[in-house]
């Protein structure tokens, strides 16, 4: 089985996306700057979005030098109102003024038990992962509906439909982003804007290598027996943003090494 480093330094080029305009949010590591290649090695120029200007330069670069095309835009997602219709705008003009595709994977997970919740990391997991993906799907799927065409793929997480004694806000905000993403399907899928969530299971990033040794032991006994890498979602994401995926609305999509759905003792 190849790294996820591995696989992202071998993708192959093709032109399923040529053409076409994604924005990625917290693209600058992990999940995020797999999902940024993988899109690019298809054919789509991304904006590369971090709030690190240094580390979403280093993947946009990495993209131009295999040949892709990258832009980074900068972005605190947890920040005003304003700023993210900023950055939204902003966006759309460094892509030449329209965005086909727009990810929304930026994410912040604080999981201690419920007293142990900070009002600052409360307030922080709702911004960032309810918040931002509704003001940016506000900002952009109009115009996408208006052209007649678009996809909008939200990253949510196999967490968000089981009970765990840990975590409830962030597994409640990527329930929440489970259930816009049906909503926004019904509301856009009839213009031509296809919306759907890809949900990992059980992920390596660099945000969590100090908890290695944890996910290696809640992916054991999955039917796929390890971690999933960033790589691994990022194809479904290039799935759902591809013609293949044309008739595909609201759907979760999990990815997961069937941690949700499968127990092998």
């Amino acid at each position: 089985m190849k790294s996820n480093e591995e696989v992202l330094h071998s993708l192959p080029i093709d032109s399923r996306l040529a053409g076409r305009t994604a924005i990625v949010t917290g693209a600058s590591s992990g999940i995020g700057e797999a999902i940024a290649r993988v899109l690019a090695a298809s054919g789509a120029t991304v904006v590369v979005s971090g709030r690190d200007e240094g580390r979403a330069q280093a993947v946009a670069d990495a993209i131009v030098a295999a040949g892709g095309a990258a832009h980074v835009v900068v972005a605190d997602l947890a920040g005003t109102y304003n700023d993210l219709r900023t950055f939204a705008r902003t966006a759309t003009q460094v892509l030449g003024g329209h965005v086909d595709i727009l990810v929304n994977n930026a994410g912040i997970y604080p999981a201690p038990p419920t007293a142990g919740l900070s009002d600052a990391d409360l307030d922080a997991v709702l911004a960032t992962n309810v918040r931002a993906p509704h003001v940016l799907v506000a900002e952009l799927a109009p115009a996408m509906a208006e052209r007649g065409t678009g996809a909008i793929i939200n990253v949510g997480s196999w967490m968000s439909r089981v009970g765990v004694p840990f975590g409830a806000m962030y597994t409640g905000s990527k329930a929440a982003i489970e259930q816009m993403t049906r909503t926004w399907a019904a509301e856009f899928g009839p213009s031509g804007v296809n919306v759907n969530t890809v949900a990992p299971g059980a992920t390596s990033t660099p945000g969590n290598a100090d908890s290695a040794d944890v996910i290696a032991v809640m992916t054991a006994a999955t039917a796929a027996g390890r971690p999933v890498r960033p790589v691994d979602i990022a194809f479904a994401v290039r799935y759902l943003a591809s013609d293949e995926a044309s008739f595909v609305h609201g759907t979760v999509l999990d990815v997961d090494g069937g941690i949700a759905n499968t127990r092998l003792g």
